[in-house]
């Protein structure tokens, strides 16, 4: 049986933003694009190597515009010294090609934020004539997050191609499937040692999806709003000549044309917040919260197993949606891949987001008992792997690769973009999101799909550039023992349970393989709960929703 559109996607009108133009090309009710083809590239290092080619291939006519929470100039997108972000933007835009970026503005790099890399991106792209613009139109507290880059040919539509996911132009992500770390890696707690390693996921899109994801850029560029509102930082432009006036873009092209063979339906889902004393969005007065809408009416349909993989599942409020339905459902299986520690090991900063996670898995696994399971990873040195990924999978139906996270911050505060896919191959499962589950599920329980020297390397499923190249027949052989909910529940706990009992009996004889293990408990002081519960519920984890929305208690 096919599956129903309407039953797993949001309407236009349940986005609940009628400001938008970004479904002013879908017809009738719907708020999505068909005929699109949408690869998984799992890995920064992947990520990077394509995106590199592709900078490298654009001509004078074509266009590059990007989003970015986080920007490092030099960080390389291969092992080319010559490939360092800024280099290869800086000769695009030198050889004729439209380069423009909004990069949040961020905090102060004291606070473990990004200030001077994201000024830094932006003035030496500035000075070679990109136009890349430090963007602060936001909630107080709050970032733009979205991480989008979106490359047009001006002769050529059949190969623009769009990238949305959780990846950032940024120092640490540059790692493979041996999860060694970048590099050029960023500064986290000494538990990740001094080369982090980092897993991470981003959607690349092709068809015509590609001019949805323009458009959320061309919302944003075109905001009449003052970049920054901050009087001191307005006046540090000024006195360093950065460019704060969005020039013209030019006339939005078509959308491209369906990929031959092309399957997969595309929603996006975004998060604007409320902002407030008259400085709303133009595009989205109030918000928009269609990431939080949009996964409330996927888990609400889902009977079987949500697989995720997130770098927080922090929030009472986001878990109360899976806490619903594992009461309703008694079949239902939640698996989540987690980091193993916070980021950061600051007290400030570890407590309360320790606090969030404590009070998210309880409720969990109240409502779910033993059909709710949370995993780590580690490399096969035995270094935590930061997960940094943000993929759901929900009954192999429902895929979504994004820059989200399951808190509040993301479903209401700060800026977010998603790219769900409905697979129409397949029957009556969708095709893309079984081959996203069982492709992570490989990797995380060594299988080995890819070359001898990189077990687990996935890049001989994940690199097919059209839908003909897609050969799924060896993964589904490799993975036939998680092929049901109930078989990947249980592979993962045996996985995971090997991997521990080696690690507890002083990692004696031959490593299990295996990269799964179960996350370390947390154990908090009443006194660390005391002062950690209001900084956690007003800093880390803060509410963007207009006022009505939270006394509903809806999104």
């Amino acid at each position: 049986m096919a599956l129903e559109l309407d039953e797993w996607l949001l309407s236009k009108e349940e986005r609940g933003n009628d400001q938008t133009a970004l479904d002013d090309q879908h017809p009738g009710p719907g708020a999505w694009s068909t005929g699109n083809h949408v690869r998984p590239l799992v890995h920064g290092a992947t990520y990077f190597a394509e995106l590199a080619e592709r900078i490298v291939g654009t001509a004078p006519g074509d266009l590059i515009y990007f989003t970015d929470w986080r920007g490092d100039p030099d960080e390389q997108l291969t092992e080319d010294p010559a490939s360092g972000i800024e280099d290869l933007l800086s000769a695009a835009d030198e050889r004729g090609v439209d380069v423009r970026g909004l990069i949040w503005r961020s905090h102060w790099d004291k606070l473990s934020f990004s200030a001077a890399e994201n000024r830094h991106l932006g003035e030496q792209l500035q000075a070679h004539g990109a136009e890349v613009l430090l963007d602060m139109r936001v909630r107080t507290g709050g970032s733009h997050h979205q991480k989008l880059l979106v490359i047009r040919y001006g002769g050529a539509p059949e190969r623009d191609i769009a990238y949305v996911g959780g990846i950032d132009l940024c120092h640490s992500r540059r790692d493979d499937a041996r999860h060694l770390g970048d590099p050029q890696p960023q500064s986290m707690a000494g538990e990740y040692g001094p080369r982090p390693p980092w897993h991470d996921v981003q959607a690349a899109i092709s068809g015509p999806a590609v001019h949805d994801v323009e458009t959320v850029f061309r919302e944003r560029w075109l905001d009449p709003t003052p970049l920054s509102r901050n009087p001191l930082q307005r006046l540090h432009d000024r006195l360093t000549r950065m460019d704060t006036s969005p020039d013209p873009l030019p006339e939005q092209a078509p959308p491209p044309g369906p990929v031959p063979g092309g399957t997969h339906v595309v929603q996006l889902l975004r998060t604007y917040p409320n902002l407030r004393h008259g400085r709303d969005y133009p595009f989205a007065r109030g918000g928009e919260r269609s990431v939080a809408r949009g996964y409330s009416k996927a888990l609400a349909r889902s009977d079987e197993l949500v697989y995720l993989e997130d770098q927080y599942l922090w929030s009472v409020d986001v878990v109360r949606a899976f806490v619903d339905n594992l009461q309703r459902n008694q079949q239902l299986r939640v698996i989540a891949v987690l980091p193993q520690l916070p980021d950061q090991a600051g007290p400030l900063s570890r407590v309360p987001q320790q606090l969030g996670r404590l009070e998210a898995l309880r409720l969990l696994s109240r409502a779910g008992g033993d059909r709710v399971a949370a995993y780590g990873l580690e490399n096969h040195e035995g270094t935590p792997v930061y997960v940094h990924a943000k993929v759901c999978v929900m009954d192999d139906c429902w895929a979504t690769i994004g820059s989200d996270n399951f808190n509040r911050r993301s479903w209401t505060h700060d800026s977010e973009l998603s790219a769900v896919v409905v697979d129409t191959d397949g029957g009556d499962h969708s095709a893309y999101a079984r081959r996203v589950r069982l492709t992570l599920a490989a990797e995380h329980l060594d299988r080995e799909i890819g070359s001898a020297e990189f077990p687990g390397d996935i890049s001989r499923i994940q690199h097919g550039t059209a839908p003909g190249d897609v050969d799924d027949s060896d993964l589904l052989e490799l993975m036939a023992d998680c092929l049901s909910a109930e078989g990947m529940f249980e592979v993962f706990a045996a996985s995971a349970a090997r991997l521990q009992a080696w690690r507890d009996g002083g990692r004696q004889g031959e490593r299990p393989p295996g990269r799964l293990v179960p996350l370390p408990p947390i154990t908090l002081s009443p006194w660390q709960r005391a002062w950690a519960e209001p900084l956690y519920r007003v800093v880390h984890d803060p509410d963007g929703r207009p006022r009505a929305l939270r006394r509903q208690g809806t999104f």
